[in-house]
């Protein structure tokens, strides 16, 4: 070995090794402020939905939670008087009563989500005419005010001079006063309410079957699948995603059933009052309404509220519990 070969081969290793980490921690610095840039840029962009997401829903949350734990004043102020409105909640018949009016609306208008199915299904036939005109008018109610789908039902359901009751009438059936009937006011309302659900639902599922490919069908006709097996092997499981979403929103939707109930029972609260269906068509948010700003028991109406909050986030992580078991994501 050569004097001149000694340090060339032992300097190299110890230039490498004294040059890599350098770059090295160059090139790491760079991805660093590569990253930060694009970091600051995500907020940036996220901000306004974000400070609006913040101000008009989380905030209102918190104070709403607070103001279930006072008590205002009759010209304003709040006394905290901690967990007394729920206290008094649990006792209340009149909250109990009206949370299984909605409970009972919330069950009939999921019966509307199979009409919604059998219809996006006959809308996805293929050859069908005029499949435009029925979306169109299977999705109207959706986009309708629920004033004026109220006062139109109210007409229908008219114990006089409805059209309903002359309906039956030419059959020999004599109609009652449904939306003044305390044994059907909730199936009156639940008709409506799926009326009016069963277009929004019909689009979500008619997206999701136009979404299945036809590949799948055509391989189980090669195995001899008739219609009728196919929609129940191929069609429910590459469907149920759709199923899942359509469920939630419908179980979160009719839960906070307002102004449709409110306008069918009564122009206002003092007409609604006098309906002798009142106390069975009443829902838990028609309550916190009346409590809030006709009783002026805010911080009652926000403990109502705030139950409902709850029981919403409670029934729709069961939800999410539950659809592990029969939701199939291709």
């Amino acid at each position: 070995m050569s004097v001149t070969d000694t340090p060339t081969k032992a300097a190299v290793p110890a230039q490498r090794g004294h040059q890599m980490p350098q770059d090295q921690r160059e090139l790491r610095r760079r991805e660093r402020r590569f990253r930060n840039r694009d970091k600051w840029w995500g907020y940036a962009l996220i901000a306004p939905a974000g400070l609006g997401l913040a101000v008009f829903y989380l905030w209102p949350v918190v104070q709403t939670l607070y103001y279930s734990l006072t008590e205002w004043g009759p010209f304003g102020g709040t006394t905290w008087i901690g967990l007394s409105n729920y206290r008094t909640l649990v006792g209340d018949p009149e909250f109990w009563e009206s949370l299984g009016n909605t409970a009972v609306y919330t069950g009939l208008v999921l019966l509307g989500i199979p009409l919604s199915m059998v219809i996006a299904v006959l809308l996805n036939l293929k050859g069908l005419r005029g499949t435009g005109v029925y979306r169109t008018l299977y999705f109207l109610p959706v986009v309708t005010m629920p004033a004026a789908v109220a006062v139109v039902w109210r007409w229908l359901y008219n114990g006089d001079v409805g059209i309903l009751n002359h309906a039956l009438s030419t059959i020999g059936i004599d109609g009652t006063y449904w939306v003044s009937d305390p044994t059907t006011i909730r199936f009156a309302v639940a008709v409506v309410g799926v009326w009016m659900t069963v277009g929004y639902n019909m689009i979500l599922l008619l997206a999701g079957l136009q979404s299945i490919p036809g590949d799948y069908y055509e391989a189980a006709a090669l195995d001899g699948a008739g219609r009728v097996r196919q929609f129940f092997s191929v069609t429910l499981p590459l469907l149920s995603p759709t199923l899942f979403f359509t469920t939630v929103l419908s179980v979160i939707q009719s839960l906070q059933v307002f102004d449709l109930v409110y306008l069918i029972l009564g122009a206002n609260t003092q007409n609604a009052l006098q309906n002798p269906a009142y106390g069975e068509g009443q829902t838990v948010v028609m309550l916190f309404f009346q409590k809030a700003f006709f009783d002026n028991q805010r911080g009652y109406g926000a403990a109502i509220v705030s139950v409902l909050f709850v029981l919403i986030m409670a029934l729709t992580a069961v939800q999410f519990r539950l659809q592990k078991k029969w939701v199939h994501y291709a």
